[in-house]
């Protein structure tokens, strides 16, 4: 495939360090495709909220991804914009704002992520209005969903298309629910949806056990995987740490060495993207050759780390995988 010309700058001029690393990362994924390969992405920090659906809706798309993983906050965040992408208020100088402007922002219903502030009656509460019926409604009827199946249900169902204050193609999340995109959300109690759900819980409105559990995702994930994994295998690109790359890459050695299933391949390529520094017991900070140690990844396995703002580099990586 011919690349484009944001591809041709990166050739020319990325040539060492991080740059160099970036193409690196960015040929070793595009081999692993082209040999039959499939790719999970993860997606930790505020992904959404810088709005990387406008690169990662596209590569859901051409299927130069298979199966995501995602914190609760990215889940909904996508959606978020979708619906109330204007009301949205950046803060270039967050750096210097002080506790008391803080508080104003708050009073006013702006939740702050970095320079980005999202606006809470218009992003919270109009998803909430839909999505909680959606979640009564399987609760009266004894069903029980995932919670990227619940959101899929709402953008599939057009409730809200007419609110809709974005080109749907830059919808990492529209994209995704298109395909059924296979999503693993650990730990998706920890987001704004989430809790607005332990609400209903605790005012006996919905049942805990209607949500499907991180558990039952292991669970999943670990049948999804032996049924991928044949050939030239998975490959993990992980946008920052935490849970959202922490849960997913697990998968492995708990067939391995818990199931005792020793015919179980490792991951077939990983490049971790982040700007966190090697540091004392940090996931996030580890060198992939530590996951070595975990029965994660093997001795073989094309490793790439970009030690970078994820939210520069996934773009261009993402732009040279598309041949842009």
């Amino acid at each position: 495939m011919s690349k484009g010309p944001v591809s041709q700058f990166i050739e020319h001029h990325y040539r060492h360090f991080n740059a160099a690393a970036l193409v690196d990362a960015a040929k070793g994924y595009e081999q692993h495709l082209l040999e039959g390969g499939k790719m999970m992405i993860t997606l930790a920090g505020a992904m959404s909220t810088a709005e990387l659906g406008v690169s990662l809706a596209e590569m859901i798309r051409q299927d130069k991804v298979q199966i995501i993983s995602c914190t609760g906050a990215n889940l909904e965040e996508d959606v978020m914009n979708l619906v109330a992408h204007s009301h949205y208020k950046r803060i270039p100088n967050y750096r210097d704002l002080t506790p008391q402007e803080e508080w104003d922002l708050l009073e006013q219903g702006l939740n702050r992520v970095t320079d980005t502030c999202i606006p809470e009656e218009e992003a919270f509460r109009k998803i909430q209005h839909h999505i909680a019926k959606i979640w009564k409604d399987a609760d009266a009827a004894g069903e029980r969903y995932f919670p990227h199946e619940f959101m899929y249900k709402l953008l599939n169902s057009g409730l809200m298309k007419d609110d809709y204050e974005i080109d749907p193609k830059d919808s990492w999340m529209i994209a995704a629910a298109e395909k059924n995109l296979p999503i693993i959300v650990p730990g998706w109690e920890d987001s704004t949806m989430g809790n607005i759900f332990a609400s209903y819980v605790i005012k006996n409105e919905v049942k805990a056990t209607t949500m499907k559990s991180g558990i039952e995702y292991m669970v999943w994930l670990s049948d999804w995987y032996r049924n991928n994994s044949a050939g030239k295998g998975v490959g993990f690109f992980q946008l920052g740490g935490g849970i959202a790359g922490d849960f997913p890459i697990c998968v492995v050695p708990m067939m391995y060495q818990d199931l005792e299933w020793h015919d179980v391949p490792f991951w077939a390529y990983f490049c971790q993207v982040s700007d966190s520094t090697t540091s004392y017991g940090s996931y996030s900070g580890a060198v992939p050759n530590e996951k070595i140690t975990w029965g994660k990844l093997g001795i073989d396995t094309p490793k790439f780390i970009v030690e970078s703002d994820a939210t520069i580099v996934a773009p261009l990586i993402f732009a040279y995988i598309l041949g842009k």
